[in-house]
Parts: structure tokens; sequence; C-alpha cells
């Protein structure tokens, strides 16, 4: 019988899905060598190399991809049992939710509403320990159908199969150019085509909604310039480098230290929805319903 450890499965999908033992091994919270020696421990273990080393980069072999699909699905299972266990301690205690719950937020969400929702969270939940995690959807999605994360706010619909969704709120989208054009119309779609426009960079799902509204496609580099974060974009429209759009919830936060004007387009404007996103097959799918409500009127409570 084959002597495979959990931990050891654990550290090599981490380095399978970075491609780095470095980077494997700060997600993993362990050193360098120590994930190094676990992965020679079990390629001896199996017998057979899963992994081709080479000085900056990590590949699978054949066999290496095909353990790591049934690694997957045994990291799945155990993580459904870690939430069935959780409901379970949860509904001993008499709690309506308790341990550690998982969630996952895009970067568009996450400045602006996170700080209400922890604060709603701890108040309803006392024993609730939350795991925030930060990034682009289809991060996200993957992490949340692998078992690592428990549910994730993010722009509707995912359309995933497999994926419960619940709408929380919708928001506008604002127009956000240098001080100097307060005074002047609002341009529509057809005009911010004309114009410079800063986005997000690839990945972000609000990029990709703000060139929908702008019947964009195909854009060429010349036309749009990218930025890491909302913060990037409105600083450098303050600069006088071109115009941008970002979600009502990020205007307070953005635009108080930047020289900008912020405008509101004419109807039907553009809009988002947000909400929350679990596995169906979660059993703590009834608790997150739950926690979805409590997201809601937090930021109700906030409006």
């Amino acid at each position: 019988m084959l002597n495979i450890t959990l931990k050891q499965l654990r550290y090599f999908e981490a380095l399978a899905r970075l491609g780095h033992f470095g980077q494997a091994a700060e997600v993993c919270a362990v050193t360098q060598p120590a994930l190094s020696m676990q992965m020679k421990e079990l390629e001896a273990v199996l017998g057979a190399p899963l992994l081709e080393r080479a000085p900056r980069q990590v590949r699978l072999t054949g066999f290496g991809e095909l353990f790591l699909a049934r690694a997957q699905t045994i990291l799945r299972e155990v993580s459904g049992l870690e939430d069935l266990a959780r409901l379970a301690a949860a509904q001993a205690s008499g709690a309506r939710m308790a341990g550690r719950l998982r969630i996952g937020v895009i970067p568009t969400v996450a400045p602006y509403l996170l700080p209400k929702v922890i604060a709603r969270l701890t108040a309803l939940y006392p024993g609730l320990e939350l795991s925030l995690r930060e990034t682009v959807t289809p991060r996200l999605l993957q992490e949340l159908q692998e078992g690592r994360l428990d549910c994730a706010l993010v722009a509707l619909p995912v359309s995933e199969p497999g994926l419960e969704e619940m709408a929380l709120f919708s928001e506008a989208f604002v127009l956000v150019r240098p001080e100097a054009d307060a005074g002047r119309p609002v341009p529509d779609p057809a005009a911010l085509r004309e114009m410079r426009l800063l986005l997000l960079e690839e990945g972000h799902c609000f990029r990709d909604q703000a060139l929908s509204f702008c019947a964009m496609s195909g854009v060429r580099a010349r036309e749009v310039m990218d930025g890491s974060s909302l913060a990037t974009l409105v600083q450098m429209v303050g600069a006088g480098i071109g115009v941008t759009l970002i979600p009502e919830m990020a205007v307070e936060v953005e635009t108080r230290s930047a020289a900008v004007s912020v405008a509101r387009f004419r109807e039907p404007q553009p809009m988002r929805q947000v909400g929350l996103v679990w596995r169906r097959s979660n059993p703590l799918a009834e608790a997150l319903r739950e926690i979805a409500g409590a997201v809601q009127a937090a930021v109700v409570g906030a409006g």
C-alpha cells in the first residue's frame, strides 16, 4: 500500500498550479526545501517522476498530469468532508455559523465593500473566522470548484455548472475624467470609442464590462492603456492621460486625492450586478444563503 499523505497532495497541487517551487512554498506556508523534500518523497513512493525541474519553471510529466487529476478529486472530496465537519460543529455548538469561512472577492469590490461586510459578519457570527482571498474572477471560480474557497463575491452572471448564484445588488459605472472637463457634456459610447480609455488589465471582468458598454471589440494596444488597479487608473486620469470608468462604490475612495471629475452617463447607464456564488454540493449551502443576506444588508445599510 502506498503511503501518500494529504500534505504531499496539497503541496503537489500547489506546485502544479503555480509552476514554481518558491511560489508554491509561499502559498503552502512552508520553506522551499521542505516542499522540495516532500515532492521527492512522493515521487519515491510512487516510483515515477511527477515533475520536470527546470531552473525557473516546473512542468508536469505525463504521469504527473494523470496524477494531478486524481489528486484534485481527492482534495475536493476532503474539502467536502471539512465542510461537513464545520456544519456539524456549528450545529452542535448551537451557532448558526462557526469556524473558518473562506471568501473570495474580486479586486473591484474588495477594497470598498469588505470593511462593511467584515464588520457585519463578525457582529452577527462571533464564532466565525474569516479567511479572505482577492483575485480576478477566473481564478476565484477555479479555486471555488477545487474546494479551496467556500464562496466568492463576483460580478454576475458566471453561468458555471455546479455553482449557485445569488444576486445581492446592482450598481452603475461612472465616468472619471480630468478636472478641467467637469462642465463638458458626458460622452456617449460612440464618443468614448474615440477617446483614450484607461482600463484594467486583461483578466478583470470589469474591463470586459466597460468594453461591452463602449461596444469595443478587438481593441488595439494604442487605443487602450491597461492598469493593475482602479486607483492607478484614476491617478492616470488626474495626470491628463485619458478617461476611465469605475464602479460607483469606488468613487469616494479613489477620487478624493486625484484631480478628476465624476459624471454619470445618460440612461441606460452601464451597470453590473454583484452576487455571491458557491458550490451547489457544499453542505454549507443553507448557511451561505444566510451569509449572502448579511452581505446584502451591509451594502444596503451603507447606502
